[in-house]
């Protein structure tokens, strides 16, 4: 059993969200504590010059909304939404806080994921404990 688990959220996978919370109240020990994590791209600096306000304060905010909403309420459930690349960010939040399972949803493989990568390989590739990967 698990003490702290992260759950990476990608803003267009949210219909994932109770089946991987379902997944690691499963494996969540007694006591444990859930991470839901969503990491926000940098604005390049091309973009960000147009821009009169912050972004990523302004997103922040509506994500970190929007995922304590898409769950069940439950005192061991925190949000967090960060800015970066998020399969680093995923796998550096999971060795700064003590993380012993991410639980990551991936789509079934195409030409483009050989070539680049998905955020699931690259998160499995990097983190520090084990992974669980929800098709």
């Amino acid at each position: 059993m698990h003490q702290h688990i992260l759950i990476p959220v990608a803003l267009d996978h949210e219909k994932m969200i109770p089946r991987k919370i379902e997944m690691a109240r499963h494996l969540l020990a007694e006591g444990g504590r859930i991470t839901l994590y969503t990491v926000l791209e940098n604005v390049p600096g091309f973009v960000a010059e147009f821009v009169d306000m912050k972004p990523e304060n302004h997103l922040r905010a509506q994500i970190t909304k929007k995922l304590e909403e898409s769950h069940d309420g439950g005192s061991d459930i925190t949000c967090v939404v960060e800015t970066g690349k998020a399969g680093v960010k995923i796998a550096q939040y999971a060795e700064a806080h003590a993380v012993d399972l991410i639980i990551v949803a991936s789509h079934s493989p195409g030409l483009q994921e050989y070539f680049l990568g998905s955020t699931a390989s690259r998160v499995a590739r990097r983190a520090p404990c084990s992974v669980y990967i929800m098709r």
